[in-house]
């Protein structure tokens, strides 16, 4: 069974960092894509940032350009998110997605499995 489990997540003051973590297990081989995505109170999920496998580019949405960077193990089943600057706006519920087809890394639906979320709460 596949599982994405998130972590890291908590509370910081404006300008502080965070390191979130997503492992993945219940499958052998890497993914195609992993991304994340974060919701705040009252908003739609939103995407984040995203990494493809083979050439591990990265994408990143501009809110979070030059804040925020995507990395991953060697084993490519564990990828970090980490998020400097923090500003209360970055305040939400952090999720971890990873597809097994390519598509459109910033489309909820090129996603099949997600994790539970880890929230992030920035106060100012």
């Amino acid at each position: 069974q596949v599982q994405l489990v998130e972590s890291g997540g908590g509370l910081v003051q404006a300008g502080g960092s965070l390191k979130l973590s997503c492992a993945a297990s219940g499958r052998t081989f890497s993914w195609p894509a992993m991304a994340w995505f974060r919701q705040a109170p009252g908003k739609e999920r939103e995407f984040i940032a995203a990494m493809w496998s083979v050439s591990s580019r990265t994408y990143y949405a501009d809110p979070v350009k030059g804040r925020f960077t995507m990395s991953r193990d060697n084993d490519k089943t564990t990828v970090y998110l980490q998020m400097n600057t923090l500003q209360p706006e970055d305040t939400a519920v952090y999720y971890c997605a990873a597809t097994v087809r390519p598509g459109i890394v910033s489309r909820e639906d090129t996603y099949t499995y997600w994790g539970q979320g880890t929230q992030v709460t920035v106060s100012s």
